[in-house]
């Protein structure tokens, strides 16, 4: 006898104008057995707006009751039912709840589908005026300055342009860690309130956009930095090599590590990436106040 299960349906939501919402949304809205809502009041603003009445039994799914609730959805799919899983805006499980849902559905060969729409992220990307064609969504940084700069340090030779969320209180202090670990001259783009009637992107370099922000931003916010420069061998003078190292190391890494590290990076034997980070130490060493935390 073949087990007949549900379909768990991942649908996204407007991430600003309503009229961005799917066709597919409001039909799913009514069909669906159960409606799995990260804010039930939101929903009902959603479905008010699209004209569109839900048939089937709402409940919420939200960061606090994720991981209570996904047996009971999960149950509800391995009876048959059709469960739609919405969150305040854009995709379910992109920074939002979902990934334990999806996770335990496939994990009992549930089928997942979804119905496309509005991203913050990709139409970030898209109007940040950066490259496009390789990219690496990396959500929240952490709250805590050092556990921020931590994260920021572990990407701070990727290549790929990042894309992050941010809270707007805590925007300038991101941006100016950003402009430390990355350069105060990497480019950047602030997206607040996308698609919005308050819509705004301001691109620039990151010691600027750091500057600005302290002035305070209300809204939503995406930020895009451009990934690091390809820069090969010639162009690393000592002075960036020791700094490549220092930031592997200020992340975690030995300096054994770090130094073979930035040799391949650069394609440059490790000698000398030892030798430069030797020369620094001991310039230092000589230097005003000995230089304490050049290297």
């Amino acid at each position: 006898m073949t087990l007949v299960t549900g379909t768990l349906v991942l649908a996204g939501t407007p991430i600003g104008d309503i009229a961005d919402a799917p066709p597919r949304l409001a039909a799913e809205l009514e069909r669906a057995d159960v409606v799995a809502a990260e804010d039930t009041r939101r929903l009902r603003g959603l479905t008010r707006a699209l004209g569109v009445h839900t048939q089937g039994r709402v409940v919420s799914y939200f960061e606090g009751n994720e991981s209570a609730r996904t047996p009971e959805l999960v149950e509800a799919l391995e009876g048959g039912a059709r469960v739609l899983l919405v969150t305040d805006a854009g995709m379910p499980s992109v920074s939002d709840p979902g990934y334990r849902l999806v996770a335990a559905a496939v994990e009992r060969d549930i089928k997942v589908t979804a119905v496309p729409g509005p991203s913050a992220v990709l139409t970030a990307l898209a109007l940040s005026g950066l490259p496009v064609d390789r990219f690496c969504f990396e959500g929240f940084l952490p709250r805590k300055a050092g556990e921020r700069l931590s994260r920021l340090r572990e990407v701070g030779q990727e290549r790929r342009t990042l894309v992050y969320f941010e809270a707007p209180h805590r925007l300038d202090d991101t941006l100016a860690a950003m402009a430390e670990v990355f350069g105060a001259e990497r480019r950047a783009a602030v997206c607040r309130e996308l698609t919005k009637t308050y819509e705004e992107v301001r691109r620039g370099p990151l010691g600027e956009l750091a500057a600005w922000a302290k002035e305070g931003v209300r809204g939503e916010i995406t930020v895009v930095v451009e990934g690091a420069p390809e820069t090969g061998p010639a162009e690393l003078d000592a002075e960036e090599l020791v700094r490549r190292v220092r930031v592997r190391e200020e992340a975690g890494e030995r300096r054994k590590e770090a130094i073979a590290a930035v040799a391949a990076e650069a394609g440059l034997p490790k000698r000398e990436v030892f030798d430069a980070v030797v020369a620094a130490k001991n310039a230092a060493a000589e230097g005003p106040g000995n230089g304490k935390g050049l290297i």
